[in-house]
């Protein structure tokens, strides 16, 4: 049996539907932040669940930390192979040109650090798969608040100064699947070219025929309260899987109809 925890979010609903024989755990049935429930043996944990509020955890660094690197640490403590997922955060952007797998992490801020250690937690038998700007047709996302908020204003300001990878989820779920052929280790899987957040904007109107325009805007202007790096696509040197470009994951993803509901606020 595959275990897939944090079935509840995004990544973990994509991955259901890649993986159907897998059994979901939403946070009510393991909330990973305390060990696996009594009588789970799987054979492969899929581990999704996360802290993924990236300024929230400049609040709560402990609460970040007991999610995304205590929950690694009980899903290893299960035994068994096991694949984290873990973030472009690591890195501080100062490269300003692709980061590859053996290119040294400097988180900015708390949730790139307890992403780091979440990495060193999942042990030697695991894969590490590394990715970015996650978006899918589910929870809460860039995407889907681009989408409500194109449906209620004219006019968005949005950040034009950090550039990287919109990963579509579906692509990154079926990617799994090649990843559990190759070597324990890290991986860096990210969609194929770069964009910067506004960029993304106004590819998401342009394709889901809004009019809204996208006011480009400074990270300082935008005032969030952790530091983003501002570069940080991810490539791999170690032929991890190659995925489609960006704005295809955006069409797949426009396509799926859960897309078209209110994202959450």
């Amino acid at each position: 049996m595959i275990a897939v925890t944090g079935a509840g979010g995004q990544l973990g609903h994509a991955l259901l539907e890649s993986f159907p024989e897998a059994r979901g755990l939403t946070r009510a049935e393991w909330d990973v932040t305390h060990p696996a429930p009594p009588g789970l043996a799987p054979e492969l944990v899929l581990h999704a669940a996360a802290w993924t509020d990236v300024d929230a955890a400049e609040d709560d660094p402990q609460g970040a930390a007991a999610v995304n690197v205590g929950g690694v640490q009980h899903a290893a403590a299960l035994g068994v192979p096991l694949v984290v997922w873990s973030s472009d955060y690591v890195f501080d952007g100062a490269k300003r040109e692709p980061y590859v797998e053996s290119d040294p992490a400097s988180p900015l801020g708390a949730y790139g650090r307890t992403k780091l250690h979440g990495e060193a937690a999942a042990g030697e038998r695991a894969w590490v798969v590394r990715s970015s700007w996650l978006f899918g047709p589910t929870s809460k996302n860039f995407f889907r608040t681009m989408l409500r908020l194109g449906a209620e204003r004219d006019e968005v300001a949005v950040v034009a100064d950090q550039v990287g990878c919109p990963t579509y989820v579906g692509h990154l779920a079926e990617a799994t699947k090649e990843v559990l052929q190759l070597p324990h280790g890290v991986y860096h899987v990210s969609a194929a070219g770069e964009c910067t957040w506004a960029d993304f904007a106004e590819a998401i109107f342009e394709e889901a025929g809004l009019a809204t325009r996208v006011r480009r805007i400074t990270s300082a202007e935008y005032g969030a309260r952790a530091l983003r790096p501002p570069y940080s696509v991810l490539r791999s040197e170690r032929g991890a899987p190659e995925l489609p470009h960006w704005r295809e994951g955006l069409r797949a993803c426009l396509s799926r109809p859960a897309a078209a509901s209110p994202a959450p606020e």
